[in-house]
């Protein structure tokens, strides 16, 4: 298993990728613009948001095949990896991917050595459910010598089996990759942070893992973004600031990714990993399982 190096430098990057055939040169072009600036800053790992060289908010499936690329020889995926490379950084990145007549909402990460792995989305939100294909590939942690990175997109946030599965299977950091969208009243409460950012506050706590969430801001046919990206510790709370709802933006925290491993032992008698009662859990999933209600 590869040894991590400790600390790192973690960004995460705010901007308005549109969506539109139109557009798609821009929004790569912006994505590697950003993302050198966070390498300027030090960084070597950027997260950027979820979809973020194609826009999201498709007209119908047939406008989603139109901005699919495929794995590993589309054009966004060509250029990040010619990035990651050139700069010796790590890129987690959102795009339509197009398998056969599947289209998937994914998560790359790549590396200084080209393409290290994937993640397909599990939990799909509103009309995704009309042209993605809910993801197959589980929630994989990939081991890389910055760290053990697990990867998820957006609505996956809202499920807390998600991120505790990534941190089970060792997870020292978890990119979250977003489009968080407006949703009707309140959105922010007077702190002005979402509830997005407070649910990837609370998964970093109750798992003690570094969240780095990357979101999007702006407007895009009938959709608007809530931004709010930030960057959690394994205590939960935010390292350094949350980010605006409406302004492009790159956060940078250095962290010690080693110091997961030894976070959840809290006091000389708790220790999250040794408290999980998984003797009741499967009992208790059971009996919900099968006392579900038909839908």
């Amino acid at each position: 298993m590869p040894q991590a190096i400790s600390p790192v430098r973690v960004s995460v990057v705010q901007f308005d990728p549109q969506v539109g055939t139109d557009h798609r040169s821009a929004n790569l072009r912006r994505s590697l613009e950003l993302a050198t600036e966070a390498v300027n800053g030090g960084a070597n790992l950027i997260v950027l948001p979820e979809l973020s060289s194609c826009g999201y908010f498709f007209a119908n499936r047939q406008d989603a095949f139109d901005h699919a690329e495929v794995i590993p020889n589309g054009p966004s995926v060509r250029a990040w990896i010619d990035f990651a490379c050139r700069h010796r950084v790590y890129l987690a990145a959102g795009l339509n991917e197009i398998d056969g007549r599947q289209l998937f909402n994914t998560a790359l990460l790549l590396g200084p050595d080209s393409l290290i792995g994937k993640y397909r989305k599990a939990h799909l939100w509103n009309l995704e459910k009309l042209w993605f294909t809910p993801g197959n590939t589980g929630f994989p942690v990939f081991d890389t010598p910055i760290g053990r990175i697990g990867l998820l997109i957006c609505w996956d946030i809202w499920f807390p089996e998600v991120p505790r599965i990534l941190s089970q299977q060792g997870a020292d950091i978890i990119c979250s990759l977003n489009n968080w969208a407006w949703t009707p009243a309140p959105l922010f409460d007077e702190a002005g942070k979402c509830m997005a950012s407070y649910l990837t506050m609370t998964a970093a706590h109750v798992n003690n893992v570094f969240i780095a969430a990357a979101s999007r801001i702006g407007e895009e046919r009938d959709a608007r973004y809530l931004g709010c990206s930030l960057i959690a510790g394994t205590n939960g709370w935010p390292i350094g600031k949350v980010a605006s709802a409406n302004r492009e933006e790159i956060l940078y925290a250095d962290i010690d990714l080693s110091s997961a491993r030894s976070a959840p032992i809290w006091n000389s008698l708790n220790d999250l990993q040794r408290d999980r009662r998984v003797d009741l859990y499967d009992q208790t999933l059971g009996y919900v399982q099968h006392r579900a209600l038909p839908r």
